[in-house]
């Protein structure tokens, strides 16, 4: 009777195991409909400035949709010069299922991949869905036909920080012509005070007006801190505010100051969203990081940057390199992807 409780004990004892071995092996899975068919209301548009506010089209695009374990899905619209592959986009982040660029919005990316004012040109669009970095898909691609037309507008900041010369200063633009202007500026120690001037020259120039207000008698303006700061001037009210700008830096051991410090892109002012940097580089790694900080940084390649990538970028000979990068920021105004280019100098 001892042998048989014994032996019962064990079978039990080994049931129970076999069943919790079997129940540590139990997977949840996700299934993540891969992105759907992408519809445009035209494909041909007729952009007119007096249209500006009005859209231009509306693209159309089925949500994704996710069964079993529940895992986030982003799905971003890229644009791209027609037949160039994608190899350089301008992307939107979808928060819905539709988008409807303005007219002045639409015509700002074009000019922005590289269109030319009053040449009719295509550019292709295509629905990203990307629920994880390896599990990427793509919807059908849809070329549109448009002419772009000119809209941008543009004052200068001399000052200090680049010698008090109109002919080089920093610009200021408005993308709508709308009368109001912004930059990124970057103000080293001691370099704060600069003007503002409607064309390259001295014959018209605005300062501290006081209280905000910008005055052709006032004195110099005064960005106060040290570092890019994002000046806006309402040239139809007379006011100016500054503010804290996006900072976009190099890090590594590729770069001048290693892994220890940054160097910092300058952003070019030309309404592209683009930064950009002309340096020697030895052969080694570094990544591109947002306000010298690793909350937001991009490695993996050049061609195909990956956001908060573990993998950092390659530099494979030592030269003297052009770099520019050009982020995608969400409707938060954080970065959800980049595009960046570099070439080698010498």
């Amino acid at each position: 009777m001892k042998s048989i409780f014994l032996k019962s004990i064990s079978l039990v004892l080994l049931t129970i195991g076999l069943w919790s071995c079997k129940k540590d092996e139990t997977k949840t899975v996700s299934n993540v409909s891969p992105a759907g068919a992408l519809t445009a209301s035209a494909t041909s548009l007729n952009l007119v400035q007096a249209n500006a506010t009005k859209p231009a089209l509306t693209l159309t695009f089925p949500a994704p949709t996710v069964t079993g374990y529940q895992i986030p899905v982003t799905s971003t619209l890229q644009f791209a010069l027609a037949g160039t592959g994608f190899a350089v986009t301008k992307e939107i982040v979808a928060t819905t299922t539709t988008y409807s660029p303005t007219v002045n919005d639409f015509n700002t990316m074009l000019l922005a991949l590289g269109l030319k004012i009053g040449v009719s040109g295509q550019v292709d669009v295509r629905l990203k869905s990307a629920p994880a970095p390896n599990a990427v898909t793509y919807s059908n691609v849809i070329t549109i036909t448009a002419t772009p037309y000119l809209a941008s507008a543009w004052i200068y900041a001399p000052g200090a920080y680049q010698g008090w010369n109109p002919a080089t200063a920093d610009s200021l633009v408005s993308l709508t012509s709308n009368g109001i202007y912004t930059g990124i500026i970057n103000y080293p120690a001691g370099q704060f005070e600069f003007k503002i001037t409607p064309a390259k020259t001295w014959d018209v120039s605005y300062g501290d007006g006081g209280g905000g207000t910008l005055s052709t008698s006032g004195g110099n303006l005064n960005a106060g801190v040290a570092g890019s700061r994002l000046v806006t001037v309402d040239m139809n009210k007379k006011t100016w505010t500054i503010a804290d700008g996006n900072v976009w830096a190099i890090i590594g051991s590729a770069t001048p100051l290693g892994w220890d410090a940054d160097t910092d892109m300058k952003f070019i002012n030309d309404g592209k969203g683009a930064y950009k940097i002309t340096l020697n580089l030895v052969a080694g790694e570094f990544k591109i990081r947002m306000g010298h900080k690793w909350d937001f940084n991009f490695g993996g390649t050049i061609a195909a940057l990956v956001a908060n990538s573990p993998n950092n970028l390659p530099v494979s000979a030592s030269g003297n390199y052009t770099i520019t990068f050009t982020p995608v920021y969400g409707t938060d105004g954080k970065p959800v992807s980049a595009t960046a280019t570099m070439v080698k100098n010498n």
